[in-house]
């Protein structure tokens, strides 16, 4: 029986305040807050200077520690964390460690130092499991934060194995028994690529290798490959401030790269990388700033799985809501990731909160540009693979994507509105047979400006799939598509498409939406218009009917060309002239033709001061403003991390 979170003794999390105290049960006490700034400490988290640390306040901190004491008791006293086979330590470590901090500690560490499923596989480090970089991740917290209640004859073989693992480059030695790899087995196999570390290459999990080898490294004297590794952690640091992350955004992925960066930051003895790893931090907590909202991830973004759709359904905005909350939701399936949050001295800026918070003026436009995947390759950082528009209205947010190419795991568009009881509410048009998996499908041509947007296709099979909530209130008048939510309002114009038919999904997360599929009805191009409104700009729902009724225009004269031309309700002018060369449409925004050459930032508000975030291309100077904070980071070319006060 898991007990309540007000059970648990105060000293396992607690607020710094000047002076700690050491127990016998390696958890640190202190004394009661009595400090403006505050920071959370377990265990042995090494106290980190000034000069690495974000502010906070108390009433944030508190609110931090109650989510915290939540995850805790969530994972408290189960019979079993699974396993250490192939990379299952990526969830049973993390629930090891947060049941330790539920008071079971001596079964947590009693598994913590079991002996590995595949140590026959590890003999070459000592039996110790340094190959999958999800493994990676846990190994890392276990050796210093856990370290010193392991068994000392354990905690020296992870030493020597170590030793031996960063003696030279794990990533180009050869494995003792497969070599560089036969390409057989599954893709997390060691047979597959060989090498003495798991060599794939996603953003995330080369974020667990590099941030990994280098602390083992530092750790055990191997001086050569810690230098190795600390050029690839400025080359990276570098790529977040000056071109983008290759997987931006993920609604799976972007806690899984955050994580490793935290072990960075906790454990990392050079002040150059310290200073490296919290930039990173910095911009990654930006980045879901932005995307955050009331338990929401919005889109676009990279590696969409279809699992985020609603409010707390992505392990992103699961994770992020420890540092930002502000959702009436519990989370319910808190990530194991947050255990890296719960034991680290980091904290987002609290420019990011009030970001995140949606603590700036609205109504907002944001443009940004995001990188080629896997963009450390050669010509890939030559200029951006996407470019996004964000709209922030006062009751929601939207985005949409525009790229040269189709992109299966891309979400191109979604829209969060405001409700008071879920949090958010999803506007998704998710284009392929499987209603809640998203993807830029080939020939989908999109275009907004602030809150319009036309999407268009030439002749295909596909349908049009719309997801909406099942307690809002649809209407079909004058052959417009309307949508009345808590606080926001949809004008849907199709265009070639007939009424739609609801259809039905058996999917537990998404039980609380509607789904609904619309048909083309001509061999042309096809799609929609959608304008988006609210009390501030029409009043109420019935006015903004009325509105789009008699003051919006469609005009489809040139559609065989492919030219679709809309004017809002407020005089607004949108125009796409579809792009039969590659997939990057002509828009027209107002009458000014958008030059995509022209917006390469990575965040770009469209405002004088460029408030309340501005990030130029290959510029490396973040600059956030918001909810009264001010917070600016700049990597140099040379890879140096320069902070403001």
């Amino acid at each position: 029986m898991k007990l309540s979170i007000l059970s648990y003794p105060i000293s396992l999390l607690i607020l710094c305040s000047t002076s700690l105290i050491s127990c016998s049960s390696g958890i640190v006490k202190t004394a009661p807050v009595t400090t403006e700034f505050s920071q959370l400490a377990s265990l042995n988290v090494p106290s980190v200077e000034k000069k690495y640390r974000n502010q906070w306040t108390v009433k944030l901190e508190k609110k931090f520690q109650k989510r915290a004491l939540e995850i805790i008791d969530f994972y408290a006293g189960r019979e079993s964390y699974g396993n250490t086979y192939g990379e299952n330590e990526k969830r049973s470590y993390p629930r090891a460690m947060l049941d330790f901090l539920a008071g079971n500690e001596e079964k947590a560490i009693a598994f913590l130092q079991q002996e590995d499923a595949q140590a026959k596989e590890h003999q070459q480090t000592n039996g110790i499991d340094y190959y999958y970089c999800f493994t990676l991740k846990g190994q890392i917290r276990k050796y210093f934060l856990y370290g010193k209640l392991l068994d000392p004859d354990y905690k020296q073989r992870m030493f020597e194995g170590a030793k031996k693992w960063t003696s030279e480059d794990p990533l180009t030695r050869p494995h003792p028994v497969y070599g560089l790899g036969d390409g057989s087995g599954r893709d997390w196999d060691i047979r597959r690529r060989g090498r003495w570390v798991d060599g794939r290459n996603t953003d995330n999990l080369r974020a667990m290798r590099e941030t990994s080898v280098y602390l083992m490294a530092e750790e055990t004297g191997n001086e050569e490959t810690r230098l190795i590794y600390k050029e690839k952690i400025q080359r990276y640091v570098w790529a977040l401030y000056h071109i983008g992350m290759g997987e931006w955004d993920s609604e799976v992925y972007h806690g899984h790269t955050f994580a490793p960066y935290l072990n960075l930051y906790d454990f990392a003895k050079d002040s150059e990388v310290k200073l490296l790893a919290k930039a990173a931090l910095d911009w990654m907590s930006v980045a879901a700033a932005i995307k955050y909202y009331r338990g929401g991830w919005g889109g676009p973004v990279k590696r969409d799985y279809g699992g985020g759709n609603v409010a707390m359904g992505s392990s992103s905005a699961r994770t992020f809501w420890l540092y930002f909350g502000d959702t009436p939701l519990p989370n319910h399936h808190p990530e194991e990731d947050t255990l890296f949050l719960i034991t680290s001295s980091y904290r987002p800026p609290l420019a990011a909160v009030a970001l995140a918070h949606k603590n700036f003026k609205k109504p907002l436009e944001i443009l940004s540009s995001k990188p080629l995947y896997e963009n450390w390759k050669p010509g890939k950082s030559d200029e951006p693979g996407y470019w996004e528009t964000q709209f922030f209205g006062h009751s929601y947010q939207m985005g949409s994507l525009a790229a040269k190419f189709p992109d299966g795991d891309v979400a191109p568009f979604k829209l969060m509105a405001y409700n008071s009881q879920q949090g958010v509410d999803y506007f998704v048009v998710n284009t392929g047979k499987k209603f809640v998996k998203q993807g830029k499908k080939p020939g989908d041509e999109i275009g907004q400006y602030r809150n319009l947007l036309i999407w268009l296709r030439p002749p295909s099979q596909s349908n049009f799939n719309f997801q909406i909530p099942k307690n809002s209130l649809a209407e079909i008048e004058d052959n417009i598509w309307f949508f009345k939510l808590e606080k926001t309002w949809l004008a849907v114009h199709p265009i070639n498409l007939k009424p739609y038919q609801e259809v039905t999904r058996k999917k537990e997360k998404y039980s609380q939406e509607r789904f609904l599929t619309a048909e083309k009805t001509y061999e042309t191009f096809y799609g929609f218009v959608l304008e988006v409104g609210e009390t501030e700009t029409h009043g109420n729902y019935e006015q903004f009917k009325e509105n789009i009724k008699k003051n919006s225009q469609l005009n489809l004269e040139s559609l065989t060309t492919g030219i679709v031309n809309y004017q809002g309700t407020k005089g607004q002018n949108l125009q796409l002239i579809y792009n039969t060369l590659n997939l990057l449409p002509m828009i027209i925004r107002n009458g000014d033709l958008h030059r995509w050459s022209e917006n390469f930032a990575l965040y770009n508000s469209q405002t004088k001061d460029k408030s309340p975030i501005f990030l130029g291309y290959k510029q490396g100077k973040l600059q956030v403003k918001a909810g009264g904070y001010e917070f600016t980071t700049e990597v140099s070319d040379e890879r140096k991390v320069v902070t403001s006060p």
